[in-house]
């Protein structure tokens, strides 16, 4: 039965398992109105949302419900027009059901299709924001597209319930209409955003205007001049501009969260990089707060001071006043945004008619303020003021320290960009503004400042001068003044002397000193709300663990109380037990390091010129923001070298701490785009140059299956690979009928991140193949890139391959000259033991049901994933087990978890599988060089012994010579190895190689090959010829007698080998070669088997016959 009318398809969520797309009955649904209309759910068939502009209900008209696909199979012609590619219904007739089922269709074209949305009878998607939303959208609902599966997989036959709906749908579209309306009630509590005026410009020019400009600016132009003044404020408002400029690219180049300097540097460079600075800027902001509450509060004992109204003493009332003032901040900050914002608007017209105040003073000229220095406008005092006159040992660059923190502040309002209406237009605007109207208010205080007032006054109306006007040499004898004895210092006025002047200038004094007042609190209460709001961003990503409980937020605005009271606690520590003057340089560097990295964060994603680097702010270039990092560090030591020293340790500290934790996160910063640039482009690179002797590395392919399967065969080979070559995990998975690609994209993801987590510097790559062999051809041609392909093919040895089948060991011989035709160097490792651990319940090692796979499917090399204590699966599903025999081509079989303890010898085999994991006492690496196969058997060795897991195991070197040439060959080889430079031990000679194997070994040989010989002498030709076709492993007697001399060769070295190496760490030795074509398999097994059995872990080595060592230069 169809839908109601109005009501939108119903769709099954992306994590069900069932497809989402089902129909069983198609109906033209009637116009909709918007009041019926859904607030755009999981509607795939639209692809766009309903309660999006006026339009919807028009968009609506015509539309379909899509409940099931009909089968194609099932119905008549007819079928052809209702489901088209599968996913398509016809929208030109109206659809009845019939009491069979089937759905008869009547052509009823009408005009209105072609008025139609495009889209609305598909269930392809059409393009749409929602889709782009992250999970926790807060700024419309987020909507899943279909997947790829769902628009192309063939559909599931899935049973309805007499809705029409899939069984067990409707409590899922429940509880989705529960979340909606959920989603909608917290929309409408409205949160609290700001514009950019109130929450950018205002807070910028708050924290930007500070006690600075009334108590230092005078004084600074005193010392500095006014044309030196202004080369000062030029250059900070340089370094703020261009910090300004790269915050507003940084914050147009995506959606902005809450968090701040934090979020932009956490978000283009990475954790690392934004971790270390987020929790120094927190602090800073935390600090900051106490280091302006105490300028107010200090102000405030002064005043009582003056009036002789101290309660106790000056530092006590400095407590006292401190702590008062930041417990009602703290109350301003809790009661919320909204109000914190009012009280910031008032602080700020409080601040504004102060500074109108004091320009308004300037043209005022009194009398009764000309012998403390203030003249009004004057050109001679301009001109006398326009140089420097430092004094007391000050400088340019002391002078440029004090002023800077005074054009800080420009990051108020990107701090709280998690409560801004649009941050990636608030930032650029009311950053970029602020900057530019405080810096003329900087110029103009300088300007009119050193125009005015006379550097030195005595404030006596007495010293008046009676020297005419042409015999002058200073201003003050201009105005009629002789301020001369000032040079000998004691003057109290004028602007070297008088910190407060420009409450002597001003129209009304005591409105400059409630400005000082607005100035601190406001840089105060946007510390105090910076701080927590940076924090909690800081905290929800979870960087430093233990700090998350700050996560936590409340109210409609999300508000950090447990970060204001931490803020809280630290401000009042510093108000009452800090030295502020040594921890301010600090604070300063702080946020210098900050607007470096912000710096540095733009000239970093456009030099990575990754594509999703796209600010829609486009006046910035990397080049300039490079400078504008280095100048910000430049400046950190011009303020303060020790504070820029201490900053850099700290935030070093940091970023190696977040670097050795590795946090589990991924936001696609510049980062990771320039390693992508650069491993791209030296891959590129490399492939222009070809291969040299000195620069070869073994780059190896190891036929691991899983990774987890054969820890002794990943350890091993990872043991001489690390930081050296190349090693690739290949796994081969074989199928009997239609691959599942999308499990093993799974598996691939899961076993890379296995690889990463167990620190093993690894690449795993699985293919599905018909079976071994060609997945292994697969694997040697395809895998790498350019330079960075295998060289060197790594399998296990195959320990039962006497009770398998044969047509396995077939396949297994043809890998290895498969490798050999296609130039690699082969390595094989046995353990006596085994190396396939995946047929034991290991309690460490769970199984996961992700591994099970389909009927048909079956796993060669390995057949199920022991997954480790990190499986985020390991205890979600129903026990399964996949047994084999080891070492072998395995075949799935689902057996009942078995309780039972494990066998001695599986208890043998995994204590062998962990052996070269962990640290080799002391032994010998004993090298079987016997044939020179390039070096390769000699560079393996040599390589592990460098690493620190093998350093206590010593080189022995065995090689083959006549018995009368002992000596002779022991110093050739002595010589070859010194210029090769590898350290060894020991060379013996082996002058008994050639002698005959004892009579038990032979006999013990010939009862190995018996079951695999061809017997051709008891059979007619015809049938030997025909048999030999049949199973081509099977040794002929001639092919036996031809190789009798080679295959004593084997039998021989066995026994020497247990003579000599019976105690070794580890053998390496060198592998025989078979001719392909007339050796065959189960000959070159049986060698194989014979040579390597019995013995401490071997390595059968051989290379490709082209040079891997050189001694030249």
């Amino acid at each position: 039965m169809s839908s109601p009318s109005g009501q939108k398809p119903a769709l099954k969520t992306a994590g069900s398992g069932q497809s989402r797309f089902q129909v069983t009955e198609v109906t033209e649904l009637g116009p909709v109105t918007s009041g019926e209309r859904t607030s755009g759910g999981t509607d795939g068939t639209t692809g766009t949302t309903g309660s999006k502009g006026s339009a919807g209900g028009e968009e609506s008209k015509g539309r379909f419900s899509v409940v099931k696909f009909l089968d194609s199979g099932g119905i008549g012609t007819d079928a052809s027009d209702v489901a088209q590619n599968g996913d398509t219904v016809r929208s030109t007739g109206s659809h009845r059901s019939s009491a069979s089922g089937h759905t008869n269709i009547s052509d009823t074209h009408s005009n209105t299709y072609y008025m139609r949305t495009f889209g609305h009878n598909t269930i392809d998607a059409v393009p749409n924001i929602d889709f782009y939303r992250q999970t926790e959208a807060p700024l419309g609902d987020k909507l899943i597209r279909p997947t790829l599966s769902e628009l192309h997989d063939e559909l599931d036959k899935e049973p309805l319930d007499e809705d029409g709906f899939p069984i067990g749908e409707e409590s899922t579209l429940a509880e989705e209409a529960a979340a909606k309306e959920g989603t909608k009630e917290q929309a409408k509590g409205g949160t609290i955003k700001f514009g950019w005026v109130k929450g950018v410009l205002i807070r910028c020019m708050l924290n930007i205007w500070g006690v600075m400009l009334f108590i230092r600016m005078s004084w600074i132009v005193g010392q500095a001049g006014i044309g030196l003044t202004c080369v000062i404020i030029l250059m900070a408002t340089v370094v703020t501009t261009i910090t300004g400029l790269s915050t507003s690219a940084i914050a147009t180049n995506g959606f902005v969260r809450g968090g701040g300097a934090y979020y932009l540097i956490s978000r283009s460079l990475g954790p690392e990089f934004g971790g270390s600075i987020g929790l120094i800027f927190a602090f800073a902001n935390a600090v900051a707060v106490a280091m302006y509450v105490v300028g107010f509060a200090e102000t405030v004992v002064e005043m009582l001071n003056d009036v002789d109204a101290l309660m106790t003493d000056e530092l006590n009332d400095v407590r006292i006043v401190g702590t008062l003032t930041v417990i009602l901040l703290l109350g301003i900050s809790v009661a919320g945004m909204e109000w914190e914002a009012k009280a910031q608007i008032v602080l700020l017209v409080i601040l504004l008619a102060a500074i109108f105040n004091y320009f308004i003073g300037t043209v005022i000229t009194m009398e009764s303020k000309e012998p403390k220095g203030f003249f009004g406008y004057k050109a001679a005092i301009m001109m006398e003021n326009m140089g420097p006159d430092f004094r007391d040992g000050e400088t340019f660059f002391s002078m440029f320290a004090i002023f800077f923190p005074a054009a800080t502040g420009i990051l108020a309002g990107a701090n709280i960009s998690g409560d801004l209406t649009d941050p990636q237009s608030a930032i650029p605007k009311g950053t970029l503004l602020a900057i530019l109207i405080t810096g003329i208010t900087y110029v103009a205080v300088t300007v009119s400042t050193g125009s005015c007032i006379l550097r030195d006054a005595t404030g006596d109306h007495n010293d008046t001068s009676s020297v005419s006007g042409l015999n002058c040499t200073d201003a003050a004898c201009t105005l009629g003044y002789d301020f001369s004895i000032c040079k000998e210092g004691g003057c109290k006025f004028g602007l070297m002397n008088d910190f407060q002047v420009m409450s002597l200038v001003s129209g009304f004094g005591p409105l400059i000193t409630a400005g000082i007042f607005s100035a601190t609190l406001s840089s105060a209460l946007a510390s105090l709300v910076s701080a927590p709001k940076v924090f909690q961003a800081l905290c929800k990503d979870n960087i430093y663990p233990g700090l998350h409980v700050f996560a936590k937020g409340y109210g409609k605005n999300n508000e950090p109380l447990r970060g204001y009271v931490l803020t809280f606690c630290i401000g009042l520590a510093f108000i009452l037990i800090a030295e502020l003057n040594v921890i301010a340089p600090i604070i300063s560097n702080f946020f210098l390091a900050s607007y470096a990295l912000i710096n540095f964060s733009v000239f970093h994603a456009s030099l990575a010129n990754s594509p999703g680097w796209r600010p829609s702010f486009k006046y910035f270039n990397k080049w300039v923001s490079l400078a504008g990092a280095v100048l910000c560090c430049a400046v950190m030591f011009v303020v303060n070298w020790w504070a820029a020293l201490m900053t850099n340790i700290i935030v070093l500290a940091l970023y190696v701490y977040v670097s050795y934790k590795k946090p589990d996160v991924n936001w696609g910063s510049s980062t990771q785009a320039l390693i992508y640039n650069h491993a791209l482009t030296h891959c590129l690179l490399l492939t222009g140059v070809e291969d040299h002797v000195k620069n070869f590395r073994p780059q190896c392919l190891v036929m691991t299956g899983y990774p987890n399967a054969r820890p002794a065969l990943l350890h091993l080979v990872n043991a001489f690979t690390k930081n050296v070559g190349l090693m690739v995990c290949g796994h081969v998975r074989t199928v009997s009928r239609r691959p599942n690609f999308k499990e093993m994209s799974l598996d691939h993801a899961r076993y890379q991140r296995w690889l990463l987590k167990n620190r093993i510097k690894a690449f795993y790559t699985p293919v599905f193949a018909e079976d071994l062999r060609h997945g292994a051809q697969y694997l040697l041609q395809a895998t790498g890139l350019g330079r960075l392909k295998p060289n060197t093919l790594v399998m296990g040895f195959k320990n039962n391959w006497s009770d398998g089948e044969m047509k396995d060991v077939e396949m297994y011989i043809n890998i290895i000259h498969d490798a050999f035709d296609l130039q690699h160097g082969v390595v094989i490792i046995r353990l006596q033991e085994g190396l396939d651990i995946s047929h034991i319940q290991d309690p460490d090692e769970l199984l996961s049901s992700h591994e099970k796979k389909d009927v048909g499917m079956k796993d060669v090399v390995v057949s199920v994933n022991m997954v480790g204590k990190d499986s985020e699966d390991s205890n979600s599903f129903p026990p399964s087990l996949i047994t084999s025999a080891q070492n072998s081509p395995l075949i799935l079989r689902e057996t009942k978890r078995s309780a039972k303890p494990l066998s001695l010898t599986d208890q043998r085999l995994l204590e062998a599988s962990q052996q070269f994991k962990k640290k080799q006492c002391k032994g010998t690496v004993d090298v079987w060089w016997l044939f020179d196969d390039g070096g390769l058997a000699l560079l393996i060795p040599y390589l592990l012994t460098e690493k620190k897991k093998w350093k206590d195991c010593k080189i022995r070197l065995f090689i083959g010579g006549k018995i009368n040439r002992i000596d002779h060959d022991r110093r050739a080889m002595a010589a070859l190895l010194s210029k090769f430079r590898i350290d060894f031990s020991a060379i013996y000679v082996l002058g008994d190689i050639n002698t005959k194997p004892k009579k038990h070994n032979v006999l013990s040989f010939e009862e190995m090959i018996e079951p695999y010989k061809l017997k051709e002498d008891d059979m007619e030709q015809d049938a030997a010829e025909r048999l030999k076709a049949e199973e081509p492993w099977r040794i002929s007697d001639n092919e036996l007698e031809l190789y009798r001399a080679k295959t004593n060769r084997q039998i021989r070295l066995n026994e020497l080998l247990k003579e000599h190496s019976n105690s070794a760490k580890l053998i390496v030795m060198s592998m025989p070669l078979a001719r392909k074509g007339t050796v065959s398999s189960a000959l070159y097994m049986c060698w194989l088997e014979t040579l390597s059995k019995d013995l401490p872990p071997i390595l059968l080595v051989r290379g490709n016959h082209q040079s891997v060592l050189t001694f030249y230069s």
